[in-house]
């Protein structure tokens, strides 16, 4: 089921409400796109509701730089979608390095949403993770 979360569709049926009942996918996606960044930005315990929503403090992660804690960070981050995202489906993380590289990891996220009247849509982000600990979800 791929649509806009709650408020969302609320503040769009506010601004237009005549467009009650169609769907633009691509606002889905981009809801999800939202949804992941708030996601990955949040540290882990500081909800007081679900102490493993968002992610580890990546300074203490072990290694020297970021790099040497990819593995583990990939695993971390396909856990956190799978359960907090349920609008993404077939959830696949792979660390990309780029030559040269030191200071971001990059992934590729794999999935596929969507919902009765339209299937499933495949979906290819690229997520960046800085030195400093932000996360970037990208198309």
């Amino acid at each position: 089921m791929i649509e806009e979360a709650l408020l969302e569709r609320i503040r769009h049926l506010e601004k237009a409400p005549a467009a009650r009942g169609a769907r633009d996918l691509s606002l889905g996606v981009r809801s999800v796109m939202n949804h992941l960044e708030k996601m990955l930005n949040t540290r882990q315990g500081s909800v007081p509701i679900a102490d493993d929503y968002g992610m580890p403090d990546l300074t203490n992660f072990p290694g020297e730089d970021l790099t040497a804690a990819a593995d583990e960070l990939q695993q971390v981050i396909e856990k956190v979608i799978r359960k907090y995202e349920p609008r993404l489906e077939k959830v696949a993380i792979v660390f990309e390095p780029r030559p040269g590289e030191t200071s971001l990891l990059r992934f590729k996220l794999e999935g596929a949403t969507g919902d009765e009247r339209n299937g499933s849509i495949p979906v290819v982000l690229e997520t960046v993770v800085t030195a400093e600990g932000a996360v970037r979800v990208e198309e």
